[in-house]
């Protein structure tokens, strides 16, 4: 499995539900649990935000590869679980 780096902002509410449904989808696919998922909220990190080219959160990045960015369905969280898989 490849580590999954996820950015997000605190007081945004597309992050709270990606959140929320990341929790979800480990219920459902347990080896989902398995996957490293580093959560860094821009505005505690710019230090590390100011590294990736990213401008909408949430954004993942896969073992570095930017995957998905923007407002998330369940469905998309899922395929992004599903890549880090691969």
């Amino acid at each position: 499995m490849k580590p999954m780096l996820m950015f997000i902002m605190d007081s945004c509410p597309h992050c709270k539900k990606a959140l929320a449904w990341m929790e979800e989808l480990k219920q459902e696919i347990p080896q989902y649990a398995d996957i490293e998922v580093n959560i860094v909220d821009e505005k505690a990190h710019p230090d590390i935000a100011n590294q990736y080219d990213y401008y909408y959160v949430p954004t993942y990045y896969i073992a570095e590869n930017k995957v998905h960015e923007g407002a998330a369905t369940k469905d998309i969280v899922r395929k992004v679980f599903a890549m880090a898989c691969e």
